[in-house]
C-alpha cells in the first residue's frame, strides 16, 4: 500500500520518548514492502535519511517544530491546519502527472497529527489509523494553574478523548490497555481500537557488562523534563533520600529545561550539598550508556489521565539495561508489571512513599537487584522490543486499509 505518514515530532535523530518509535515504525512498514510517504517538521540531512530508510519525505517547513522550539504550544495548535495544506499540495502536484495518483492509508503519530489525519480522511475518503502514544493533554492536568487553567485543560481532554469517534477513524492504536479502554468508552467499536505498548531497543538498553560501585549509588532519571516529570513528588523524594543517604547522586539525562532548573534550585536550597548532575542533552543512542550506570532509575510522576495512561518509556528503558525502578502507583504500569520483581512502587503519591521505595532498593542486596534486573532485561526484550511493538502496530494497519477490521462509514467531503 502506499502510505502517508503524518507526525508533529521532526523524523531524526530521534529525540526520545514517542519521537524515537517512528523510524522503527517506518522500518517495519518499508520492510513489507509498503510505499511510505512521511509528512512532518524538516530535519538534518532529510535527503540522507531519506535514503537509508527507502521513503518518501515531504518536509513541513513553514516553521520550526520540536519539543524546545519558542512559543511550542501555539506552533501545536496551528501545526495541523498546516500540515494538511502540505498534504494536499503534495497530492496534487503527484495529479498533475497521474490523475489517479493516491494514497491507500493515512497513518498519524501521535495527537497532534491525529487532527489532521481526520481533516484529510473527509477530504480524501481514505481510511486513518491514529497511533496514540500517550493522553497527551492528560498530563496538563498536573501542570500549574496559571501555566494551565483547569477549565481549559477539561476541554482539552474531552477533545483529544474524542478524536477517533469525532473524525470515525478506522483504527486506533494505543500506548496502553487503560488508554484503549477509554477510547472505547466514548463509543468506538472496540475491534477497531489496538493496545501495541510502547518499546525501546533491546540492542542499546541492555545490561552493562560492568556495575557502577556502591560507594556512591546513582539514582538517574531521563526524558524531556516537563512540567508533569519534576513536581512535588520528585522533589520531596529527592530531599528525603538525600537527607538519609547524602553519598547518593541524583542525575538528570536531558535537556536542561527551565522546569530542571527550577526543580534543582528548589532541591538545593531546601537540601544543601546535594549531588545533583545534569548531563544536558545527550543523543537517544547514547542514553542507554547513562542508564547502564545508574543503581535506580527514578519514575516520580504526579498523577493524572496522563500518567496513568502512559507506557512510560523510562520504566522500560531502566528494565531493559537491567536497573530497578522506583515508581508512583501509575495503572498502566502497575497492571503490566505488578509481578515484576525490579519494579517497585510507593503505596500513593507522595514523595514520601517513593523516597521509601528509592531506599529499600539501596538497601536490597546487590547480587538480588542484578538478578531480578537480568530478569527483567529478558522479559522487556522479548515483549517489547520495538520488532515486536512495530510488527503489531503494522499486522493492525494492514488489517485496516484492507477492511478486515471494522467497516468504515462513509463521511461528507468537507471542502
Amino acid at each position: 500500500m502506499r502510505l502517508a505518514f503524518l507526525t508533529h515530532e521532526p523524523f531524526h535523530p530521534p529525540s526520545g520518548g514517542g519521537s524515537a518509535e517512528a523510524p522503527y515504525l517506518m522500518e517495519e512498514f518499508v520492510r513489507r514492502g509498503h510505499e511510505v510517504h512521511l509528512f512532518g517538521p524538516d530535519f538534518p540531512e532529510r535527503d540522507t535519511v531519506a535514503s537509508r530508510f527507502g521513503i518518501t519525505v515531504h518536509p513541513f517547513t513553514r516553521w520550526a517544530m520540536g519539543r524546545y522550539t519558542p512559543a511550542r504550544n501555539l506552533k501545536y495548535l496551528l501545526y495541523p491546519g498546516a500540515l494538511v495544506q502540505l498534504a494536499e499540495h503534495v497530492l496534487s502536484r503527484y495529479r498533475q502527472q497521474d490523475p489517479s495518483w493516491s494514497y491507500d492509508l493515512i497513518f498519524a503519530q501521535h495527537t497532534i497529527s491525529a487532527v489532521a489525519a481526520g481533516r484529510l480522511r473527509r477530504r480524501w475518503q481514505k481510511p486513518i489509523v491514529l497511533n496514540f502514544l500517550d493522553y497527551l493533554t492528560g498530563f496538563m492536568e498536573t501542570w500549574p494553574v496559571w501555566v494551565m487553567p483547569r477549565p481549559v485543560v477539561r476541554a482539552l481532554t474531552r477533545f483529544e478523548l474524542t478524536l477517533p469517534r469525532r473524525f470515525s477513524a478506522d483504527g486506533v492504536l494505543t500506548v496502553s490497555t487503560p488508554l484503549a479502554e477509554r477510547f472505547r468508552a466514548t463509543g468506538i467499536p472496540a475491534e477497531r481500537v489496538q493496545p501495541i505498548q510502547y518499546g525501546f531497543d533491546a540492542q542499546q538498553f541492555r545490561p552493562a557488562r560492568t556495575r557502577p560501585s556502591a560507594d556512591a549509588p546513582v539514582i538517574l532519571m531521563h526524558g524531556s523534563f516537563d512540567e508533569h516529570h519534576l513536581g512535588r513528588i520528585a522533589r520531596e523524594t529527592v530531599c528525603r533520600v538525600a537527607a538519609v543517604r547524602p553519598e547518593a547522586v541524583f542525575r538528570f539525562v536531558g535537556r536542561e529545561t527551565p522546569a530542571l532548573q527550577r526543580f534543582s534550585r528548589d532541591v538545593r536550597a531546601r537540601q544543601p550539598g546535594i549531588r545533583l548532575e545534569h548531563t544536558g542533552f545527550i543523543p537517544y543512542a547514547e542514553v542507554a550508556r547513562q542508564v547502564q550506570q545508574a543503581t535506580v532509575g527514578l519514575v516520580p510522576y504526579e498523577e493524572s489521565n496522563g500518567t496513568h495512561c502512559a507506557f512510560v518509556a523510562k520504566a522500560v528503558e531502566y528494565l531493559g539495561c537491567g536497573i530497578p525502578v522506583a515508581s508512583t502507583p501509575l495503572e498502566n504500569l502497575q497492571r503490566y508489571f505488578g509481578r515484576e520483581l525490579a519494579v517497585r512502587f510507593s503505596p500513593t503519591f507522595d514523595g514520601a512513599g517513593l523516597a521509601a521505595v528509592v531506599l529499600a532498593w539501596l538497601e536490597t542486596p546487590d547480587t538480588d537487584r542484578q538478578r531480578w534486573g537480568v530478569a527483567a532485561s529478558e522479559r522487556v526484550a522479548r515483549e517489547l522490543d520495538w520488532s515486536v511493538v512495530t510488527r503489531r502496530a503494522v499486522d493492525f494497519s494492514e488489517a485496516v486499509q484492507t477492511g478486515r477490521i471494522g467497516v468504515r462509514p462513509t463521511v461528507p467531503v468537507s471542502s
